[in-house]
């Protein structure tokens, strides 16, 4: 994959502002507007480039690796590593989810084994939404979304990997994302976590696959 230069990002920049290069001196609003569009855009950068290194460390902590061998990784000290990355991501209890999420999460991780993932994904969680008959199914349902044509779709993002069969299957930073706002959801409807809970939650990211599958359905 080639990483964007610096010239590939001003272009980025450019379109997301929609400037029209080439033409009379940009005026202060228009300068102000193109600054803008740049910060917009290296905060996805940083976000992306955050979220990658904190899946790679939640899966050497899976496989095994010392939070001394993480922080040689990362060029930090042990502690350091131990602060910045072992963070309150809520230790749900059984209580806090309805009946239908296990069925889903059962799905979600049958996905990820018949698809050699070692990983659950974004698109493996709204795979596991749409299985079954839910609250997330029913939510879309009233929206005049079509529930099996998107989960067509969601099945189609899945992606054939190489990873052998393991113990435990660790959820991405944007699923654990996705989880904490279904969480908060929940907390203001004073009621359990449920499916239509985490199908708001996947929505509310705003990025990654499951995202880019519910943006081409809206």
């Amino acid at each position: 994959m080639a990483i964007p230069d610096l010239d590939a990002l001003i272009a980025e920049v450019e379109r997301a502002r929609g400037g029209a290069g080439g033409a009379a001196a940009p005026d202060r609003g228009e300068r102000i507007a193109a600054l803008r569009a740049a910060v917009s855009l290296a905060e996805r950068l940083r976000g992306l480039a955050d979220d990658l290194v904190d899946g790679y460390v939640e899966h050497s902590r899976l496989q095994g690796c010392s939070w001394a061998q993480v922080g040689e990784a990362l060029g930090i000290t042990r502690q350091a590593a131990q602060q910045r990355y072992i963070t309150p991501r809520g230790r749900y209890g059984p209580d806090e989810f309805a009946e239908e999420v296990c069925a889903a999460v059962t799905h979600m991780r049958q996905a990820a084994l018949a698809h050699r993932n070692n990983f659950i994904g974004t698109e493996h969680v709204l795979y596991g939404l749409l299985t079954e008959d839910n609250s997330a199914v029913r939510h879309l349902v009233a929206l005049g979304i079509p529930a099996d044509s998107l989960r067509s779709r969601a099945q189609g993002s899945l992606v054939m990997g190489a990873s052998q069969a393991v113990e435990r299957i660790a959820w991405t930073p944007y699923t654990r994302k996705a989880l904490t706002a279904a969480h908060e959801l929940a907390a203001r409807e004073e009621s359990p976590i449920c499916c239509r809970h985490l199908l708001l939650g996947l929505a509310s990211l705003g990025r990654g696959t499951a995202a880019d599958v519910l943006t081409g359905a809206a």
